[in-house]
């Protein structure tokens, strides 16, 4: 019997964790079992401790149960004290490992894939929810100029820009009153997945570069608003998705995965 290794959600059988990761198993020569487990909104930590039970030595865990992963943990990363959240799992000896790999990915994603410079930039990060916070800490790191937050609730973008000050120059600005030219914008909402976006009233043009933390077949409409807006340079979350997945296998495994042929693959899957 391989190793257990799965994703926890609620809903998750749309998830493209299994395949990732059976993926990367072959490209390493490691031999696992990775499933998708939907878990009940109710009782997380006992139907975790039962997978526990059964031998499940890490897990991935997506929405709704990030928080509560965090909340289970016994050892915790500086990635996910930063994020308040946990999205990978290790399990020794009946300890509980917690690790966030969501903004180490968007990282790996930005500098590798997309080559993108964050150094000595202005960043604009829509939203403040917990894919703003997971980000928040990894950007900084990057030693940006500044970075702004703006939220439709702008008091949470407040309560978050005082989270993270001390770690660099961050601040809250109003939705209406973003102005100035910003080097790159990140949207961290979930209006792709609505299929609409408000309009921005700050400065954009070709040299500004786009990311937005959801992905799909076609571009988002975050992503075709600024390319209405002569932004040249747009991208999606699916090379975030592969990115944060390869180093999930790395806090296991000790290995980070090769992610150009997952991530190349996946797209086509999207597309087709």
């Amino acid at each position: 019997m391989h190793p257990l290794y799965g994703v926890l959600g609620n809903p998750i059988a749309h998830s493209k964790s299994p395949m990732i990761h059976a993926a990367f198993a072959a490209l390493t020569n490691i031999e696992l079992d990775y499933s998708a487990y939907c878990l009940p909104i109710d009782d997380f930590e006992g139907a975790l401790k039962a997978l526990m039970d059964q031998g499940l030595q890490g897990a991935n865990v997506t929405v709704p149960f990030k928080e509560n992963a965090f909340r289970l943990a016994n050892h915790l990363t500086v990635e996910a004290k930063e994020a308040g959240a946990v999205n990978t799992l290790a399990f020794k000896k009946g300890e509980i490992f917690g690790h966030n790999t969501d903004g180490n990915g968007l990282m790996c994603d930005l500098k590798e894939r997309c080559n993108v410079e964050l150094s000595n930039r202005r960043i604009l990060v829509l939203g403040a929810g917990g894919a703003a916070k997971g980000i928040l800490g990894p950007l900084l790191r990057q030693l940006p100029s500044e970075i702004v937050i703006s939220n439709r609730t702008f008091s949470k973008a407040v309560s978050l820009a005082e989270q993270f000050n001390a770690s660099g120059n961050v601040l809250a600005l109003d939705w209406a009153d973003l102005t100035g030219h910003f080097d790159v914008i990140i949207n961290a909402t979930s209006s792709s997945l609505h299929g609409e976006f408000t309009p921005l009233p700050c400065a954009m043009d070709a040299q500004t570069i786009g990311y937005d933390l959801m992905y799909g077949a076609k571009p988002t409409v975050f992503m075709d608003y600024l390319a209405q807006q002569g932004v040249v340079k747009t991208y999606d979350g699916l090379g975030m998705l592969v990115e944060q997945a390869a180093l999930s296998f790395e806090f296991w495994h000790g290995i980070k995965p090769q992610t150009e042929t997952v991530y190349q693959d996946l797209r086509q899957i999207l597309l087709s």
